[in-house]
């Protein structure tokens, strides 16, 4: 099959981006994969189609497929990329976009300055819908907000905060990121028995209320340079644990992304994240049959 494709990247978390908007390519998983290697296929963290709108009121769908092939709920970065990629390709000039996605819908605007914002919607704290098991576990409060203990294989727990943004997260307090253990420690919670579908791991250093340190073990593609997703998930538990303020910069190894969350009685308020999304390059690839 012979295929055009856009590479593109969002804090150095970069993409595939396919234009299924005339048809589906109808990828499989092991085709998925084969393009996501960064030996054999064009290489990214993630692979993105840009479909319909699948109803009145939404202008496009939004498929994600991780680098395993598998595909998952939600990519903030990559939901930067999306937008920028649809205005670019001239298949649409609405500003802002309302888009579906695998959980719900979200909401893009590129922003006067070049960067985008990506209206997050509201995280999701109840624990059958992230999913996490936490029968049997006794949490640690710390400002009201749950922090779990994960029985380790070494005899050892790591304590998490659980939640998810359309996407499962665990997200774990650090001294220092970059002498986190994120390569031990992340495929182990990444695969725990307690989360059903897996997890998003993160690893936070707190520098100042408005200022933190992340790394991300993501679920299917190992660590990357920066998780959209991930950056809202570990400042939305820094503020329910009260360690940040409402608005937050967090760097990544790919760059900063600003996030905002104002928290309410309900902590249902929408998250907003702000950050680069840029065109690396434009081709053409011959991907094989594969099953």
């Amino acid at each position: 099959m012979h295929i055009r494709f856009t590479k593109m990247q969002g804090a150095g978390n970069d993409f595939v981006v396919l234009d299924e908007t005339r048809g589906r390519l109808g990828l499989s998983t092991a085709q998925y994969r084969w393009m996501a290697d960064r030996h054999f296929g064009v290489g990214a963290d993630q692979i993105l189609s840009v479909r319909p709108s699948p109803a009145p009121g939404l202008d496009f769908a939004y498929v994600i497929h991780n680098a395993d092939g598998g595909e998952v709920e939600h990519c903030g970065n990559g939901a930067r990329c999306f937008v920028r990629y649809v205005h670019e390709k001239a298949l649409s000039a609405r500003n802002p976009l309302r888009v579906k996605v695998q959980q719900g819908e979200i909401e893009l605007r590129m922003d006067p300055d070049g960067r985008v914002t990506v209206d997050m919607g509201a995280p999701v704290f109840d624990l059958a819908r992230v999913p996490f098991d936490g029968l049997g576990l006794s949490p640690q409060p710390l400002s009201g907000f749950e922090r779990w203990p994960l029985a380790q294989p070494d005899g050892s727990e790591a304590w998490v905060s659980v939640l998810s943004m359309g996407n499962p997260h665990a997200v774990l307090l650090v001294d220092d990121v970059d002498t986190a253990p994120v390569q031990a420690l992340g495929p182990l919670i990444e695969r725990h028995a307690r989360f059903p579908r897996r997890v998003n791991v993160g690893f936070l250093q707190v520098v100042t209320r408005s200022q933190v340190r992340l790394r991300v073990y993501e679920r299917g593609a190992g660590e990357t340079l920066a998780c959209g997703t991930g950056a809202c998930a570990a400042v939305v538990a820094g503020i329910r644990l009260g360690l940040l303020d409402a608005r937050v910069d967090v760097h990544t190894h790919g760059g900063v992304l600003t996030i905002e969350w104002h928290d309410s009685p309900l902590h249902d308020g929408a998250v907003r994240m702000t950050g680069p999304a840029t065109t690396v390059f434009e081709g053409e690839i011959d991907v094989p049959d594969l099953p």
